[in-house]
């Protein structure tokens, strides 16, 4: 709290926070992430919010980018992301992302591999060493990131694809998009 009173002493219009929540207590969090909430409504203020917890990205957040080695993997309008997650990376994080009802069960498959080094990131799609759908055209090139419709966008060049994903998660049932 004194961090977010000093960066409001110069009257922001932007904040960045990186991982403001991260190191704190679920009821601490919660009072901080309502607090970032009221600021910005009743100062109008923008943020920039570095997290992994996507359940609090998910809270906050209006527009969300998914990253994997300092490359977009996948944005959009929060609803549209989490709705229908396009990315098998995005599918991945949030499948791991507890679920706030005890009577939705799921399976998840961990991620296999190491993380590559972003010193000498592999060819093509940086995440194809650890993604479950990559192919051989994934090693060729960098995926563009593409606009899928609703200001939603994705690099995967698998994206039009319907593929059986033992992550998928609707947690938002009856989105419509």
């Amino acid at each position: 709290r004194i961090g977010i009173a000093r960066a409001l002493a110069v009257e922001p219009q932007f904040i960045v926070a990186d991982e403001p929540v991260s190191a704190l207590d679920v009821s601490v969090q919660a009072q901080v992430l309502n607090l970032f909430g009221d600021l910005q409504k009743k100062l109008g203020l923008t943020f920039l919010f570095i997290a992994h917890d996507l359940s609090v990205v998910e809270y906050l957040c209006d527009e969300v980018v998914v990253m994997y080695l300092g490359r977009v993997m996948e944005r959009g309008p929060s609803r549209l992301v989490y709705a229908a997650p396009r990315h098998p990376y995005t599918r991945a994080l949030l499948a791991t992302a507890p679920v706030p009802d005890p009577t939705r069960r799921r399976t998840h498959t961990p991620l296999h591999g190491d993380i590559p080094s972003p010193i000498a990131p592999p060819s093509g799609c940086v995440f194809r060493t650890r993604c479950p759908e990559a192919i051989a055209a994934c090693a060729q090139a960098v995926p563009p990131v593409e606009h899928i419709g609703g200001g939603h966008h994705v690099a995967c060049i698998r994206h039009n694809e319907r593929l059986s994903d033992p992550n998928r998660v609707d947690r938002h049932p009856g989105a419509v998009l």
